[in-house]
């Protein structure tokens, strides 16, 4: 494809100046951001030169850097980010984003291929250290080099890299014998060097989630955090980094510069509010000013495509943007059919295999056959170029779906858990060896091992008697999860009293776990309504989701579809943490069941969740034909009777509704499939009455925090369990703080949220003084406009403050935890939790995860009464909720919460016994070993049928 643009005329006349050594202007007004890409990527390949292309967006760049990655294959192509949020906020600064701007000033500085690097003005506004320093302080080993390991060490201290004993984070570095783990700040994996005395005797790269070594080198670079400012003495403009023959594309100049000198603005009145203490550097010595990159791109061949301004010279653009089809297949074909006739090349982009076939399935069902052909490289924006001769349409286009971009998040976090939990270890913490019992942790230690020294874990038992336990066995280790504050009994080592408990313990959950499967046996001989295969609008309304499915989400629709299709009910739980998808695998799982003439019930446990849910489901299904209807008390008592009545007559498909759905006087004509949302929160009341609706009828059950005994049925197989662990492209960790109550810091986040377009949560649990909290926020942000919204007020009113918020009619809104569960307003971003420390860990983490919706930096701040006058157990709530915002943590959120308040509401008064003696991760393996046997002995037929189905 690129090949086509090698006689285009701006590619013709970049290159030309490229060979002559000299400098042009060119204004060409590119037909998308993906034109722009196939471009800069022909010119990059034709001229062998760096190419910087500056966009106006951190979005906008991000999707430019995904497409050159796709075209140029492994060319170095690198997304240069800014490093931290706000002018003087160092301590916002992302070790991701630094990794990645280590990453391109490492390579600018060296002899290696000229790169293409995309960026956007917020990251130009940063100086950065200069070429000199950044040499300076880079260290550079290479295999046969002799350097003393004590130099090292001092060398990694001055550059402030963090001693641990297991790296897994850039910045960190560890010491065993001979051997060190260093974690650069411009390297996506740690190396890994071993001397021979002082010699470097090896160089691997090596895997933090395994710590095993992937990959060899023969030299390496360390290089330190280049946006650390005490080793820093002067700073230069990133453009200082470029050689004088880059080309330099500009997205409509005047834009960049307008925000460089808002940027610059903003960081005179941050620098103006420093105490005169911890002033550091003027913003002219920090930032770049629009002037001066004028100034500066005067020396660069420049490329302006999108609004030309600065240009010498004009180059007509024969492109236009990619046609709106608007599902029309008909005028697609056409289209193609009519390219066809006047010799230009068509080619559809297709994200998948499935959609290739779809578009032949699709032509031939019309009875058009044009012809085209198809690629994998999935580019952003399809466009029509005639210079080239060239039409390029994109899937996601044709069909109106979403494309987000992927952005390379430095070093991905995936260390295994048992090296996490040694590394959250502290001395003297309980653990559980599974085959001796429970000591203390007593730290790492090198010990002789036949003359072989090696990392050991030091257990203490009874009586002072020590375990050394190597590495390579940390999967039987656990850090012991009972009742917190209550020390547990230290076993004896070589003594029958641990092995006496687990035969114990495993007798009485054999037996619990017998009477679940028993439980499933029954479930497999009832008889269900098995739905039909997926129908053609089953095909359409799925690829008519306006995002990419992640994995889980495809791995997890197709099972709940393979259960629909079989006789047998139905029971299947989805545990997904907040803002994973799992409503959008629900709406499909719906659409099957009224797809095959039955009706879905949808049990929530709040006002607010029936509503949002009723909101999503009607936009989602409004192009097919079924009728969504909810009850709860926004609805009043006539329109509730009418919803009822139709609901009886088969006129409603899909009711949405608090307890009141299961409630005698609503009647399903034909209840089909029962859609359960975090059962885990209604009253055992609602929990008997959804037994009796569960006969017969398939049952999807959402949670985001499974308590454990919901996760353990699943896995003892009394129901199926799908579990998605993989967020959405780009969704960032939520960046979560402690605060006291201080009226700066509240009016610094509801600001700068405002600032960036966005809305703010604030939660006020007392209904009492929530005018007065409201009335505070007016005070301190006079331009923000704020709406209220509790339980107690009419339902109506509440309705259209939480329709309002969703439509960002108003910036603030000031609510009790009403919102906890359901509430999905992309654009707010900043969530402030006023008096935190009343609150469970897993309410918090709901109500967190009101925000990080989107592809912006997310911001909650959990406002508290001084730390030292809260109990033990509030405190440890909240400090791990600040330690886990990683995505994904709301099963670690679950397991903390276990360990804070103890498990003797989740398991029985028995079971919790057991616990405490044992520890929670040991219970669950015996639970396992438990289940294994059942299923391998007295349950041995059932489940040899089910492996059957399954193959």
């Amino acid at each position: 494809m690129l090949s086509l643009y090698d006689h285009h005329p701006l590619v013709k006349e970049l290159i030309s100046a490229s060979n002559n050594g000299t400098q042009t202007s060119i204004g060409f007004r590119a037909a998308s951001c993906s034109h722009t890409a196939v471009l800069a990527a022909a010119t990059y390949l034709s001229t062998g030169s760096t190419q910087l292309i500056v966009t106006n967006s951190k979005e906008d760049a991000a999707y430019l850097q995904n497409d050159l990655e796709k075209l140029l294959g492994k060319a170095p192509c690198y997304f240069y980010p800014a490093s931290y949020r706000r002018p003087y906020e160092i301590e916002q600064t992302d070790n991701a984003n630094v990794l990645l701007r280590a990453e391109v000033l490492n390579h600018l500085s060296s002899k290696r291929r000229p790169p293409i690097v995309i960026t956007y003005t917020d990251a130009l506004f940063e100086k950065v250290i200069t070429r000199k320093e950044l040499e300076t302080n880079t260290l550079k080993l290479h295999v046969g080099e002799h350097i003393s390991l004590e130099f090292l060490n001092e060398t990694l201290f001055e550059y402030l890299f963090e001693r641990v004993d297991f790296v897994v984070h850039p910045g960190q570095f560890s010491v065993r014998g001979g051997i060190i783990d260093i974690f650069s700040f411009s390297k996506d994996h740690p190396y890994r060097i071993e001397f021979f005395d002082d010699e470097v005797e090896s160089i691997r790269y090596f895997d933090i989630e395994t710590q095993k070594a992937v990959g060899r080198a023969t030299k390496m670079s360390i290089v330190p955090n280049v946006e650390n400012k005490s080793f820093i003495e002067s700073r230069v403009t990133f453009l200082s980094y470029l050689p004088k023959n880059t080309t330099v594309w500009l997205d409509t100049p005047s834009m960049v510069v307008a925000r460089l000198e808002k940027l610059m603005e903003l960081a005179h009145e941050a620098y103006a509010d420093l105490g005169d203490a911890i002033k550091r550097g003027a913003p002219s010595e920090l930032f770049l000013s629009g002037s001066a990159l004028k100034r500066s791109l005067m020396e660069y061949t420049r490329v302006e495509f999108g609004r030309p301004e600065w240009h010498s010279k004009t180059i007509e653009s024969k492109a236009l943007p990619q046609r709106a089809f608007n599902k029309d297949f008909s005028l697609l074909a056409q289209t193609l059919l009519n390219a066809e006739n006047n010799d230009i090349k068509t080619v559809l982009m297709c994200s998948n295999p499935k959609q290739v076939q779809r578009f032949a399935a699709i032509f031939e069902d019309i009875k058009l056959l044009p012809t085209y052909s198809t690629t994998a490289v999935a580019l952003h924006e399809g466009f029509e170029d005639g210079h080239a001769g060239l039409y390029l349409y994109t899937d996601h286009q044709i069909f109106d779906r979403y494309q987000r971009f992927n952005i390379k998040n430095g070093a991905q976090k995936k260390q295994a858990i048992t090296l996490e939990q040694i590394n959250a270890l502290e001395f003297g913490d309980f653990v559980t060896h599974v085959d001796h019992g429970i000591g203390k942790f007593g730290g790492l230690q090198k010990v002789d091992n036949n003359g072989t020294i090696q990392e050991a874990i030091k257990l203490v038992y009874r009586d002072n008697d020590i375990l050394y336990v190597s590495i390579h066995s940390l999967h039987k280790i656990s850090k012991y999860n009972g009742k917190d504050g209550t020390a547990p009994q230290l076993h004896k080592l070589g003594s029958a009293q641990w092995q006496t408990l687990k035969k114990k313990t495993k007798a009485k959950v054999k037996k619990i776990a017998f009477d679940l499967i028993q439980l499933y046996a029954k479930r497999k001989e009832a008889i269900g309504y098995p739905c039909a295969p997926d129908s053609y609008l089953q095909h359409e309304l799925e690829a008519s989701f306006v995002y990419e499915d992640t994995p889980d989400q495809v791995s997890s629709t197709e099972a709940i579809k393979k259960d629909m299709e079989s006789a047998m009910p139905m029971d299947r739980l989805i545990c997904g943490d907040v803002g994973f998808g799992k409503t959008e695998i629900a709406i499909r799982a719906a659409f099957k069941a009224v797809a095959n003439g039955k009706q879905v019930a949808v049990l929530v446990p709040t006002t607010i969740l029936a509503f949002q849910h009723f909101k999503t489901f009607t936009e989602r299904l409004s192009n097919f034909p079924v009728t969504v209807d909810y009850i709860n008390r926004f609805r009043n008592t006539a329109q509730q009777r009418e919803t009822v009545k139709k609901l009886a007559t088969g006129e409603v498909d899909i009711l949405i509704g608090t307890h009141k759905l299961v409630s005698k006087s609503v009647i399903f004509k034909d209840l089909g499939l029962l859609i359960i949302d975090e059962e885990q929160k209604f009253g055992v009341g609602v929990k008997d009455k959804i037994k009796s609706l569960k006969v017969n009828v398939d049952t999807l059950t959402l949670t985001a925090t499974p308590i454990p005994r919901t996760l353990q049925f699943s896995l003892m197989a009394a129901r199926d369990l799908s579990i998605m662990t993989t967020p959405p492209p780009n969704r960032q960790p939520i960046e979560t703080e402690l605060i006291g109550f201080n009226e700066e810091a509240i009016r610094n986040a509801i600001s700068y949220e405002i600032q960036r377009g966005g809305q703010v949560f604030f939660i006020n649990n007392r209904v009492s003084n929530i005018q007065e909290v409201a009335g505070m926020i007016s005070r301190l942000v006079p331009d923000a406009s704020i709406g209220i919204g509790h339980g107690q007020m009419d339902g109506k009113k509440l309705e259209k403050v939480m329709l309002d918020f969703m439509d960002g009619k108003f910036d603030v809104l000031v609510a009790t935890s009403i919102i906890e569960s359901g509430l999905d307003v992309p654009n707010a971003n900043t969530i402030l939790i006023n008096n935190a420390n009343h609150f469970g860990m897993s309410d918090l983490h709901q109500m967190r995860g009101r925000v990080g919706r989107s592809n912006k930096k997310a911001f909650c701040k959990l406002i508290t009464p001084p730390l030292t006058t809260l109990t033990d157990e509030a405190r440890k709530r909240l400090k791990a909720l600040e330690q886990f915002t990683d995505l994904g943590s709301g099963f670690k959120i679950a397991m903390k919460d276990l360990e804070i308040r103890g498990a003797g509401d989740m398991l029985g008064g028995e079971q919790s016994g057991f616990i405490s003696d044992m520890g929670f991760d040991t219970y669950q393996k015996i639970l396992a070993e438990a289940v294994k046997e059942l299923q391998e002995n007295e349950f041995k037929d059932l489940y040899e049928q089910k492996v059957k189905e399954k193959g």
